[in-house]
């Protein structure tokens, strides 16, 4: 397996998926938008067919389009203030609709399955460079705007009185939140997407840590996750994307047994 090129370049996207993902999907969990990951992955399909359509590469176009949309999300919410989902569906609808659009116009120039299920198949070396800057750059924000992020995530409005520039920040993690979207269209596939955003995250924040803790344990158990999911869909023959989505949940359900049962011997053993 590890012989073929096109299994060595999977496995190179998905360290740098099982870093990325939980890195942003911890800030979108603990401001409860963890269902922006889901809109803007479904938008990403919108910027893959244009990508396609005009013959450039349709991560690039993936990333620019789903930037645009999160932009979009963070501009409309000074309109919507009370109603997020509202902003989501305007969003998801502008998005959609353009990607079914295109597709049946039959004005593409390749196949967009691939992207909406994910394939080991299709990771190109130009689709690895685009992952290792998009990664870097996203990783170097989060590092250099860490604080910040914290302190908007538990609480916005301090966070506006204490003199964080909240609405620049947020801006700027909209376009965070399209590169790990991006990076991981190839593996993991657009209609999935969102669960290596939100689950590792739900499955960490079981185990009732501090912050940093549970962004460690979010890579650990993303990483568990994406190469479990890689190496047993290769063997059974079966898109990535979803199998990978199964055993995040299946690891999420095993974690949630595992703590209650520490918490009934715990309180057997009180008595």
């Amino acid at each position: 397996m590890f012989q073929y090129s096109f299994m060595q370049n999977a496995i190179f996207v998905s360290i740098f998926i099982s870093i990325l993902c939980p890195c942003i999907g911890i800030f979108l969990v603990l401001r409860r938008y963890s269902m922006i990951g889901d809109t803007l992955s479904h938008a990403s399909l919108a910027g893959i067919t244009i990508g396609l359509m005009t013959n450039q590469n349709p991560i690039l176009g993936a990333f620019l389009f789903t930037s645009v949309c999160g932009g979009l999300i963070e501009f409309l919410r000074s309109y919507f203030k009370k109603y997020t989902d509202l902003i989501l569906t305007i969003v998801l609808s502008l998005s959609v609709g353009t990607a079914i659009t295109i597709i049946s116009s039959g004005k593409l120039h390749a196949n967009a399955d691939s992207f909406m299920f994910g394939s080991i198949l299709t990771v190109t070396r130009f689709d690895m460079i685009m992952v290792l800057i998009l990664s870097v750059i996203s990783v170097l924000t989060i590092i250099i705007l860490y604080h910040q992020m914290i302190y908007i995530a538990y609480d916005e409005e301090a966070a506006k009185i204490a003199g964080v520039r909240v609405k620049l920040i947020n801006y700027v993690f909209s376009v965070l939140v399209s590169a790990a979207i991006s990076v991981s269209i190839r593996i993991v596939g657009v209609l999935v997407l969102s669960s290596m955003i939100a689950l590792p995250v739900a499955t960490a924040l079981q185990l009732g840590k501090g912050f940093k803790v549970t962004l460690i344990f979010s890579v650990v158990f993303s990483f568990i996750d994406i190469m479990l999911g890689l190496f047993l869909s290769y063997y059974l023959n079966v898109a990535p994307g979803g199998f990978t989505a199964l055993i995040s949940v299946g690891i999420l359900v095993i974690v949630l047994i595992t703590q209650k049962l520490k918490s009934v011997i715990r309180s057997v053993r009180s008595k």
